[in-house]
């Protein structure tokens, strides 16, 4: 009896490695997608104040002035944004705080000098918060009426001024986004602006003509930052891309659930009674498309309503008045949103504010610096020059395109600004008021000054204010970040309890216990040391910069 011949696989059919392989693959797309679809909004909202009509208006003069020279300090003046952006996102979801609650729980009560700390620490800082986003509001607010002007040259500044206020209505319409849950519409609309400034950047730049290893070398340091202007604008640079009122709504926002604020599917909508079991199926689609239309006119009578209503605390505040009164998120919230939530950050700062901001000085420098409207002077370009020339070199096609690119720009910007003035307010003050009545305030504290400018000064002039708005932001920016710096390194505050049900309750709370039973999510030693050179080094540009002014010298 022969032997039975071994059996031969088919070399058309895959293996089970080939199979296991496609398996893991198609997980991990799917956990993608679903990480993307769940986590996505936060980043893309907070790179929105990263490119707003200030740093246009300081990436102009920049690129205008130096050519690509000071794409050094764009790209760290971005990589500056992230590492602070990213330590407020991990504060937020660490604690469930924003950084604004954190710096009235760090100054309101203290055990000794209480009113000393409140009058000399924690209003001056409320000040101060306020000031930046009056400052933020302010540019956006002009470069949003420039953006006008320039689709419809017969309005005059103040009245692009006047226009460009009602966005304020657009936020009112779509909810709360600091309610404690996403607001998508918010986060789409958001987005839908982001990616129309960035489409529009890349069809102008692919119409000019850009000696791209020239432009790369500008990466790298170069010593006519410290040249006359150089520095000054470095730093305007610098004030422009690090948004204070950012690193305020970006802690708010990490404190929501993105996994479960969804209703359950298991809610369905009432229909007409079961018993009948002739109904026709038409009927059933007509009840079900009445009940949605029904629910959803309720949902926009309720939306309307809510808005003139002072709104009930937020799940994620807090009636503490010290740090050592209240508790973090538990354990697994912080490990379920952590980690996605730098990645977003991290993701849409470098892929949309650092881009659109080196795009922006580009432009500049191949059109003003390097190209056909170059003067032969080192003259500071103006957001109407920009548009002047490109229209002239480029066509008027391009010049539209500017336009609305910086017409989104401004518009998203000023709703990020707005909605971090009720973020600051809140969590300084715990001061609560109806959207309307908050969102109007800061809106008009922003629009008196935009007006008189517009007024006063028209369009000559409007680019060294907003230059100078971005200084100031500059200026203002150590004393916000100082406590984002100093809650995040901190081990009592940025620490979570584990859920173990084994730990004795009468040592839970004891000190020789409280290590082993909780995560710590403080910053570690290089991160702190990265964070301190920040700091110093924003605070030294702008000592140089303040005594240089003081001292009438040209910077």
């Amino acid at each position: 009896m022969s032997a039975s011949a071994p059996t031969i696989p088919n070399a058309r059919e895959p293996s089970s490695r080939q199979v296991g392989v496609a398996q893991r693959l198609k997980s991990f797309a799917n956990d993608m997608i679903y990480h993307v679809k769940k986590h996505t909004g936060v980043g893309i909202v907070c790179a929105v104040a990263y490119f707003d009509p200030g740093n246009w208006g300081v990436d102009l003069q920049a690129g205008s002035q130096f050519g690509y020279r000071l794409l050094f300090v764009v790209l760290l003046a971005g990589l500056f944004a992230v590492f602070l952006q990213v330590l407020a996102s991990r504060l937020g979801c660490v604690t469930g705080l924003d950084l604004a609650s954190h710096t009235r729980l760090l100054l309101y009560n203290r055990p000794k000098h209480k009113l000393l700390y409140r009058w000399l620490g924690l209003y001056p800082l409320y000040v101060l918060a306020e000031v930046a986003i009056i400052a933020t509001d302010l540019a956006e607010l002009l470069g949003s009426a420039i953006a006008l002007c320039m689709l419809f040259p017969k309005l005059e500044l103040w009245h692009g001024v006047l226009l460009t206020a009602v966005d304020v209505f657009v936020i009112l319409a779509m909810g709360d986004p600091l309610r404690g849950r996403p607001v998508r519409a918010f986060e789409f609309l958001i987005a839908g602006m982001v990616l129309a400034v960035m489409i529009c950047m890349i069809v102008i730049i692919s119409k000019v003509d850009v000696n791209w290893g020239h432009a790369f070398e500008g990466y790298i340091p170069s010593k006519y930052i410290f040249q006359s202007g150089g520095l000054y604008t470095s730093v305007g640079i610098l004030g422009a891309t690090v948004m204070p009122h950012s690193l305020f709504l970006g802690s708010a926002l990490a404190t929501q659930d993105r996994i479960s604020y969804h209703p359950k599917k298991s809610e369905k909508l009432a229909l007409a009674p079961t018993d009948s079991k002739d109904s026709d199926e038409s009927e059933v689609v007509a009840a079900k498309q009445s009940s949605r239309m029904h629910r959803y006119l309720e949902s926009c009578k309720e939306s309307v309503m809510n808005a003139f209503r002072v709104p009930p605390k937020s799940m994620y505040s807090t009636t503490a008045t010290r740090h050592g009164e209240r508790e973090n998120n538990p354990l697994a919230f912080v490990k379920a949103h952590i980690y996605h939530g730098i990645i977003d950050v991290v993701g849409s700062l470098l892929g949309f504010a650092v881009m659109i901001n080196s795009l922006i000085l580009i432009l500049a420098a191949a059109v003003f610096y390097f190209g056909k409207g170059s003067t032969g002077e080192a003259s500071p370009a103006s957001l109407f020059d920009a548009y002047d020339l490109i229209r002239d070199l480029v066509g008027q096609p391009a010049a539209t395109l500017f336009a609305i690119a910086l017409l989104a720009a401004g518009q998203s910007s000023s709703i990020i600004a707005t909605i971090a003035g009720q973020a600051v307010s809140e969590g300084f003050l715990q001061w609560r008021v109806s959207p309307v009545v908050r969102r109007l305030v800061t809106r008009l504290l922003a629009i008196i000054p935009s007006m008189a400018v517009a007024i006063a000064v028209g369009r000559k002039g409007i680019d060294d204010l907003l230059v100078a708005s971005q200084v100031i932001l500059s200026i203002v920016l150590p004393f916000i970040t100082f406590p984002l710096l100093y809650c995040t390194a901190s081990k009592a505050i940025m620490s979570v309890r584990k859920t173990d049900t084994n730990v004795d309750p009468a040592t839970h709370g004891s000190a020789e216990n409280a290590g082993d039973n909780t995560e710590d999510f403080s910053n570690s030693k290089l991160t702190i040391l990265i964070g301190v050179c920040i700091w110093l080094v924003v605070m030294a540009a702008n000592f140089y910069v303040i005594v240089s002014l003081a001292m009438g010298q040209e910077i």
